[in-house]
């Protein structure tokens, strides 16, 4: 006997397939201006910081060009700049020591496990250098499919997920806007290796701590473009002082990185701020027989922070100052924006400013916006 019920031809079964499909282009018309209308409403937050105050608009200060390479040639095509950037690379990471090769898949463990709302938190323990683990803290909104990833970097990895200081809960928060990220510091307690960034040990490290900093942070970005609920090519990264220092060389020295925000860690070399001291021996200061003394080589050579800037083009960064990095960096930053006109591109570079080192409800606001216009409603690309 046949089933009684609706007799099936060609011609519906055609009907209902065009009817589906037009409710989804309906949804994915919908989402689309959906994103586009809070990329605009991102967008609107961060306009004002993406152009400097007419004062210091195409002042470029005595910091040394980056557009001309060391033999005094100057860029004059983007073949020539690809070889300026290699150049640049090569000199910093000769003068700072060479990184041991990169993990490309580095491995992690999951300790404990945390529903915190919509964000699954994990406590992870990370390989981020051959024979050594960290621990840090993995976390992962309830959304469908791949998103945008941001590794935040810190003394300690708890300050990222809240459990500390107010205002620096940057994993916390951008998990919370859609975004998956890591939360990882330096173990000063470890007995064995009591700087993490000194390597291979404490008494003759081969490379200066905060290009090491640099390397084991690359090696979490790995684990990140590799992990199933993230898009690799939407990966940033955001440090505060301490950890805005690790997030500028860690972004300009790895391309890995689509974006990045550094907060007030100090964009230039400055003797006069007690504060921007890359000359530690836990930054660039290292005096050991093997990695020398990066910091005063550089000083010699009338090198600065401009060239690691100029890196980052076409990506874009947003520097939030505070103390340590005034309006006046603008001038640093205005070599970076001519870079980015050149290569064909507006738009890349910001600066929000403050009186106070920390960071504040309005600071954040302006860091936000950022990562979720470049990052996760993908209206640049590069």
């Amino acid at each position: 006997m046949k089933t009684p019920g609706k007799k099936f031809s060609k011609k519906s079964g055609h009907r209902s397939a065009v009817f589906a499909g037009g409710i989804l282009i309906l949804v994915c018309f919908a989402f689309a201006l959906n994103c586009r209308s809070q990329d605009d409403t991102s967008w609107q937050k961060l306009k004002p910081w993406f152009s400097p105050p007419s004062n210091y608009k195409n002042v470029y200060g005595d910091f040394r060009d980056p557009m001309l390479f060391y033999n005094g040639k100057k860029v004059t095509s983007k073949r020539d700049w690809r070889k300026r950037r290699e150049e640049i690379k090569d000199r910093w990471h000769g003068i700072m020591g060479a990184w041991p090769q990169l993990i490309e898949h580095p491995s992690y463990k999951i300790i404990d496990s945390t529903r915190r709302g919509a964000v699954m938190q994990y406590k992870v323990e990370i390989g981020w250098r051959a024979g050594e683990t960290t621990v840090g803290y993995l976390l992962i909104p309830g959304i469908p499919g791949k998103k945008p990833a941001v590794l935040n970097v810190f003394y300690e990895p708890e300050s990222g997920i809240g459990v500390t200081r107010p205002f620096i809960d940057y994993s916390w928060q951008l998990a919370n806007r859609g975004f998956v990220t890591l939360s990882v510091g330096v173990d000063y307690l470890n007995k064995k290796k009591p700087f993490a960034q000194y390597y291979p040990d404490f008494d003759n490290p081969r490379v200066q701590p905060l290009s090491m900093l640099a390397y084991l942070a690359s090696n979490c970005a790995n684990l990140l473009a590799h992990h199933s609920e993230v898009d690799s090519s939407r990966i940033g990264m955001i440090g505060f002082s301490y950890g805005s220092k690790w997030t500028m060389f860690t972004s300009c020295l790895n391309e890995r990185f689509a974006a990045a925000v550094w907060i007030d860690g100090g964009i230039v070399f400055d003797d006069s701020k007690p504060n921007v001291n890359y000359w530690e021996p836990w930054y660039l200061g290292n005096k050991s027989p093997i990695a020398g003394d990066a910091y005063a080589a550089l000083r010699q050579k009338k090198m600065d922070l401009v060239e690691l800037h100029a890196l980052m083009a076409p990506r874009p960064f947003l520097v939030s100052g505070g103390s340590e990095d005034s309006p006046d960096q603008w001038i640093a930053l205005n070599h970076t924006i001519r870079v980015n006109k050149f290569l064909g591109f507006e738009n890349r570079v910001g600066m929000h400013n403050r009186k106070e080192h920390t960071p504040n409800a309005e600071a954040n606001e302006v860091i936000y916006a950022f990562f979720e216009h470049f990052l996760k409603f993908g209206s640049v690309r590069h």
